[in-house]
């Protein structure tokens, strides 16, 4: 004798209508059922509820989306509960209803049912196993899953529909389409494909966990439709871990379990990016790239050039405007003062004169010695390493315990110490000392390396580690600073677009000021490199009171960002302001 089926449907079900809009756009519009209450629905042991948390599908887009778009749209929720002391196979199936001359076909139907147990297994409707319709005015039926409830067990679905991304307006525009969910309890159904998967993330860690019989699992990963998992991963604990590369948000990562046909998606992952990856993947990233001393000297750094007006490289923070150099190689973001944000957005005041900077001063009060060509300095001395040594502050770098805010420290201690958390004390400030004629010592004639690259037009962001000024608490560098605060280097002025000979007063960094790089130039009489109220790159006695003092500092790499860096809408600090 045939076992009499348990049947339960939804009532109301799920309605999607599509109507063609006049126009030249591609567009759809579309209306749906609502259901105002919830309902409960008993029959026998089995019971389903739909929540009014959610009671409808609601298509918030009025054409076709892209599955990651469709996995993150609202869903259809209901729950299934055996209210019996024995368990009970069951199928949930979507019936089509009231076919008409412009129904929409399942071709073009996409769907995603997701539980507790499992995330988005998506599939155009049409590919789904057809079903014996059960419900009045049903003319097609999907199953869409099967599965065993056990004694006194509940679990909660997920249903969304979307229309297909590539249908055509031929094919989905002026079409209708009317649904209901039908769950069919009955001990004859066939549990079949019951490998489950979830994916959570941690940063760039992805962490699919899954059911205890899969023993292989591939994987692939998309920012548009389904992609077809090819890549082979392997099974740890029940789980798999992925290090997703890509800076995109909103990528879906789908898998194949045991090589069935099943492909089961992440829910839209978004990848948060911080700091330098931020801007890296923004419209307005610099595209300008070299080796840096960042990273041990391993790191790419790219690096802004060109017309103030073109490059986007605004940032607020701290109080403060300011314009990026370069994204290091460690991530960190380098940046140079750029006047108080004293307004929502920078102004022309922001762009060029005194308040571009925090004030004049001499790089160092003496200058007839080699010691005097550094940031910090050692002694007269006919040794190199003893004249060279970094242990006296600079004029321009101003006592440790300052707060005189014509000095990098002082400036910082007034004004950034707050704000330490966000500023990084590991990628450093070059100073570059090495020598490419002389000795370096006493009074003795030299040039220094930089003299040589930069009148050659050849500039490099290479630097040896005694030229590297950190704080004392970096991992990296000479760790002679008390405060993570330093100048931009002639080398990066010219990698910006400074040049050697000639002027360029429509570049980023010109401010119609003098103002001191770190750079050193030549001796017996110390001099360092500075930009010129003209735009270009000359050298000065370091003695001269005249230079403009523009402090540079490094934003870690982990910092949160908003905005897209041009000057009505910079970069942001997220917390900093």
């Amino acid at each position: 004798m045939e076992k009499k089926k348990k049947k339960i449907w939804i009532i109301g079900g799920l309605v999607l209508c599509l109507v063609a809009v006049i126009g030249i756009t591609f567009a759809f519009f579309s209306t749906g059922g609502t259901q105002d209450t919830a309902n409960t629905f008993t029959s026998g042991c089995l019971n389903i509820e739909l929540t009014d948390a959610s009671s409808s599908i609601k298509l918030t887009n009025t054409y076709p989306i892209s599955d990651v778009e469709g996995v993150d749209s609202t869903s259809y929720d209901f729950t299934i509960r055996n209210t019996c002391d024995t368990s009970t196979n069951y199928s949930i199936n979507l019936e089509s209803l009231n076919q008409v001359s412009n129904s929409l076909n399942a071709d073009y139907i996409k769907v995603s049912l997701s539980s507790d147990t499992f995330d988005n297994v998506i599939s155009k409707l049409s590919t789904n196993t057809k079903a014996t319709p059960e419900l009045d005015g049903a003319y097609e039926a999907y199953t869409l899953y099967t599965g065993n409830l056990g004694a006194n067990e509940t679990k909660t679905y997920h249903l969304k529909l979307w229309i297909d991304y590539n249908a055509t307006v031929e094919q989905a525009a002026n079409k209708t389409y009317s649904s209901k969910i039908n769950v069919i309890a009955n001990p004859e159904t066939s549990v079949v494909d019951t490998l489950e998967a979830t994916f959570t993330l941690d940063d760039k860690t992805l962490t699919s966990s899954l059911s205890n019989n899969v023993t292989s699992a591939t994987y692939c990963t998309t920012t548009t439709n389904i992609c077809e998992p090819t890549t082979t991963v392997a099974i740890t604990n029940n789980s798999y871990t992925v290090e997703l590369e890509e800076n995109k948000n909103n990528q879906m990562v789908c898998t194949k379990l045991n090589g069935t046909s099943k492909v089961i998606c992440s829910n839209g992952l978004e990848i948060k990016l911080l700091g330098g990856e931020y801007i890296l993947a923004s419209e307005n990233a610099p595209t300008n790239s070299t080796t840096d001393w960042t990273n041990n000297g391993t790191g790419i750094t790219y690096y802004y050039v060109g017309d103030t007006n073109e490059v986007n490289n605004w940032v607020s923070f701290a109080g403060f405007y300011w314009r990026i150099i370069r994204i290091n190689g460690d991530g960190s973001i380098r940046m140079i003062y750029q006047g108080v944000a004293d307004s929502p957005t920078p102004d022309d005041g922001n762009i060029s004169g005194e308040e571009t900077q925090i004030g004049t001063s001499a790089f160092n009060d003496e200058y007839e010695n080699n010691m005097y060509v550094g940031f910090k300095y050692g002694s007269d001395s006919s040794d190199y390493a003893t004249t060279h040594a970094n242990i006296n502050n600079s004029t321009i770098l101003g006592a440790d315990d300052s707060n005189n805010t014509t000095t990098l420290n002082g400036w910082y201690r007034v004004n950034l110490l707050e704000y330490a958390e966000y500023i990084d004390g590991n990628a450093g400030f070059c100073g570059d000392r090495r020598v490419s004629s002389g000795t370096g010592t006493a009074t003795s004639a030299t040039n220094y390396q930089p003299y040589t690259r930069i009148s050659n037009s050849s500039p490099s962001l290479t630097c040896q580690t005694e030229d590297i000024y950190t704080t004392s608490g970096s991992s990296t560098g000479n760790k002679a600073l008390t405060q993570p605060i330093g100048l931009i280097s002639a080398d990066e002025a010219m990698f910006a677009g400074i040049p050697w000979s000639g002027s360029n007063q429509n570049n980023y960094l010109y401010t119609g000021q003098h103002y001191w790089t770190m750079s050193p130039c030549s001796c017996p009489n110390a001099n360092v490199f500075i930009v010129t109220s003209d735009g270009s790159l000359i050298y000065s006695g370091v003695n001269w009171t005249g230079s403009g003092v523009r402090p540079v500092i490094n934003i870690r790499a982990d910092v949160e960002l908003t905005g897209t860096g041009s000057q009505n809408d910079p970069f942001v600090v997220v917390g900093a302001n």
